[in-house]
């Protein structure tokens, strides 16, 4: 089916007052009882067969994964993690300099992201975690071998739900007119995001990414936006339907944000303070610039200083990985690299958890 035909102000009006009525009923039980909370935090894999005592609506979510576990499309799954194993590095990085502060010019969807404290105070853990996802969901045998990155998008998923009751239930500055919080508008932006953007960024640095790989990625976080809660009937399938839906959003959402500046102005500092590697260290927002445009960067008030050639950018993250991995580069190497430097960081590795609340 051409996707194209959907991509409509009126369809995705829709879709920024639809939200995950699965994940959001099953975080009401857990409210309800918060013992859940922890057990889920404690499990590896969601066991088969479920506690028998698990509430209902839960249970519903949870038999959610369960029932995806003989479903997994193993060669899209596999092609997407031989992709990541050659690009893990750059991918990260993308992620980093390009899609996340891309969220944040977005004002709407801005405006969930700031009201997580962790966001702001805590962005150094927030940003590992993120990158705990991802290569969680990229090892190789994810889904058909290891069944473990099915609990890792449930427990992201009761995040992105557990964010939204709270909201909705205490934000009293929530504004109406942002939509939802975490809205299906929202989710497939983000899913974006993760997957079109960052080839975006890979062909912007000069790397050859054929149609192929592309459409092999987007089927990827097709599988993965499934297991998050999207309605995948609006996920494209080619470049083509990506780069549409991606002008779309840009134009329903694009502008400046006091939610955005904050933001950016927080990763902006983290990344100065924190990167080992002066080459990228001094170069923050000239770096910010080069993936997000004039437009984009304007959005986030990234002033225009050095304009970088992209050879030499793509020279300087070669340069970065090739310290970090040598000749070895792998999921592998690259989790260990990330595990070594939360440990160095933090005290200990960043796992996903979603909130334990306090027992009535």
């Amino acid at each position: 089916m051409d996707k194209l035909n959907l991509y409509t102000n009126s369809n995705f009006d829709r879709l920024r007052n639809q939200v995950d009525p699965l994940a959001d009923a099953a975080v009401v039980d857990i409210v309800k009882s918060p013992k859940w909370s922890d057990i889920i935090n404690q499990w590896e894999e969601i066991p088969s067969p479920l506690p028998s005592e698990i509430p209902v609506s839960l249970k519903n979510y949870l038999q959610f994964y369960l029932d995806q576990y003989e479903l997994a499309p193993q060669d899209t799954l596999k092609a997407g993690q031989d992709f990541f194993s050659k690009e893990g590095d750059i991918y990260l990085g993308m992620l980093g300099f390009y899609s996340l502060p891309y969220c944040y010019a977005f004002g709407d969807g801005a405006e969930v992201l700031v009201r997580s404290e962790r966001i702001v105070n805590q962005i150094g853990q927030r940003l590992s975690e993120t990158g705990t996802f991802v290569l969680e969901i990229f090892k190789p045998g994810a889904f058909y071998s290891h069944r473990s990155a099915f609990l890792t998008c449930a427990k992201v998923r009761l995040i992105h739900a557990f964010s939204r009751y709270f909201i909705e239930k205490y934000a009293k500055d929530w504004d109406p007119k942002f939509g939802r919080p975490i809205n299906q508008e929202d989710l497939i932006g983000t899913n974006l995001a993760f997957s079109f953007i960052v080839i975006r960024g890979l062909i912007k640095l000069g790397k050859t990414v054929n149609q192929n790989q592309i459409a092999s990625l987007l089927a990827y976080w097709k599988w993965v936006g499934n297991l998050m809660g999207l309605q995948i009937e609006y996920w494209p399938e080619t470049a083509k339907e990506a780069f549409e839906l991606d002008k779309l959003i840009r134009k329903r959402h694009l502008r400046k944000s006091d939610a955005g500046l904050r933001l950016i102005g927080a990763l902006r500092n983290y990344y100065k303070l924190s990167i080992p590697d002066p080459l990228l260290n001094r170069q923050v927002d000239d770096i910010f610039y080069f993936f997000m445009g004039k437009e984009v960067a304007a959005a986030l008030a990234i002033p225009v200083k050095n304009q970088i050639p992209p050879e030499l950018l793509n020279l300087i993250f070669k340069f970065s990985g090739w310290k970090s991995y040598g000749n070895t580069k792998s999921h592998a190497s690259i989790q260990k690299m990330m595990e070594t430097q939360q440990l160095e960081q933090f005290g200990e590795l960043m796992k996903i958890k979603i909130p334990t609340l306090k027992r009535p």
